[in-house]
C-alpha cells in the first residue's frame, strides 16, 4: 500500500479531515469525483455560523473548535481567504442560539438601529467570513505540504478504497446517499447572485431556520454574494432567472444600491444535508477501517475543523 488513509471526497470536509491525518504523520491519498472548484463548498457563501446542521451539543463544540482555527488563519487573509468580518443577525437573539454563542467575539443584540427595516431583534458579531475558491486552494496546497496526494477518482464503494488503504475516511457529502447507501442524505438546494459590490463592508443574514427563501448579503473579495434559497430535496443545479431576480430584490430591500450593481455570476449548489451529521466509525469485511464525516448541511465550513479532529480521534 502507498498510504495509510484514503480521504473520499476534496469539497472543505475532505480536504481539511486529509490535513489533520497528514499532519498528525499519516501518509494521505484524496480521491474525489470532482475538482474542488468544483464542490458544494465552492458555491458556499463562506460565513461561519452555525446553520441547519444536527445534533446541536456536537455542533456546538465541532464549531468552537472550528471558530479558534479560523480567528487564527484570519491573520493571513489573503493567503488563507479567511477574514473576521461584523455583521448583522436578523430575526434571532441570544436566546435562540446554541452554547456555542458564549465564544464568538462581540457577539451582543443589536441596536434597533442597526437592524434591517422589518425585523425588531438581532444580533451583531464578529465571525470568520471565507473566501472559499482562495480557501480550498489553499487547503490544498497545505495538504501537499505535509505530504498528501489528490487525485480525480471516483470510488464506487468504501470497500474500493479500502483496498488502498487500511483507513477510509468518507467525506462524500451528498455522494454518501450512493456511495454508502445513505438515503437519508439529500440536498438542499441553495441559489446565490454574485454582483459588483456597490460599497457594502458588513455581512448580513436573515434566514429563519426552516424558512425556504432567506436573505444574505456577504461581501467577499470577489464580489458581493446576494442569497439565497434553502430548497428542501431540489436537485437542479440550473440557476433559475425568477428565483435570482427575487434574491436581488429581497437584498436591495436592505441595500438599494444593489439594485443597479452588476451581475457577475449565477450559482447553485447542494446542500447534504440529513438529520444528524454521521461521524462514526465502522469496520469492513476485509478489515478496513471506516470513517464516516458526511451529512452538514449548510454549516459544513463552520464545524469543518472540529469535525475533521474528532474524525482522526476515531480513526
Amino acid at each position: 500500500m502507498t498510504c495509510d488513509a484514503m480521504v473520499i471526497g476534496a469539497g472543505v470536509i475532505g480536504l481539511t479531515s486529509a490535513i489533520v491525518l497528514a499532519e498528525g504523520g499519516r501518509r494521505v491519498a484524496v480521491w474525489s469525483r470532482d475538482p474542488a472548484g468544483r464542490t458544494t463548498s465552492a458555491v458556499a457563501g463562506g460565513l461561519w455560523w452555525p446553520y441547519r446542521i444536527e445534533p446541536e451539543e456536537q455542533v456546538a463544540a465541532w464549531s468552537v473548535d472550528t471558530l479558534h482555527t479560523f480567528i487564527e488563519l484570519a491573520a493571513r487573509p489573503e493567503e488563507t481567504g479567511v477574514r473576521l468580518v461584523e455583521g448583522t443577525q436578523a430575526g434571532i437573539g441570544v436566546a435562540d442560539l446554541g452554547t456555542w454563542a458564549a465564544e464568538v467575539p462581540g457577539l451582543r443584540p443589536a441596536r434597533p438601529d442597526e437592524l434591517p427595516e422589518g425585523f425588531s431583534v438581532g444580533l451583531r458579531a464578529r465571525v470568520p467570513l471565507v473566501d472559499m475558491p482562495t480557501y480550498l486552494g489553499w487547503l490544498r496546497r497545505r495538504l501537499e505540504a505535509a505530504g498528501g496526494t489528490v487525485e480525480e477518482r471516483t470510488a464506487a464503494s468504501p470497500a474500493e478504497a479500502g483496498r488502498a488503504a487500511p483507513l477510509v475516511v468518507n467525506c462524500t457529502g451528498l455522494g454518501a446517499r450512493e456511495l454508502v447507501p445513505d438515503t437519508g442524505v439529500h440536498p438542499v438546494q441553495g441559489q446565490l447572485v454574485v454582483v459588483e459590490n456597490p460599497g457594502v463592508e458588513e455581512w448580513l443574514v436573515a434566514a429563519e431556520h426552516d424558512a425556504s427563501d432567506t436573505l444574505y448579503a456577504l461581501p467577499q473579495p470577489y464580489g458581493l454574494v446576494l442569497g439565497g434559497t434553502a430548497r428542501e430535496n431540489a436537485w437542479g443545479l440550473e440557476p433559475d432567472p425568477a428565483t435570482a431576480d427575487a434574491i436581488v430584490a429581497r437584498c436591495a430591500g436592505v441595500h438599494p444600491r444593489v439594485a443597479d450593481a452588476r451581475v457577475l455570476a449565477h450559482r447553485v449548489g447542494l446542500r447534504p444535508a440529513r438529520s444528524r451529521v454521521r461521524l462514526e466509525s465502522e469496520r469492513l469485511p476485509d478489515g478496513a477501517r471506516v470513517v464516516h464525516n458526511y451529512g452538514h448541511g449548510g454549516a459544513g465550513v463552520t464545524v469543518s475543523w472540529g469535525c475533521a479532529r474528532q474524525a482522526a480521534l476515531l480513526a
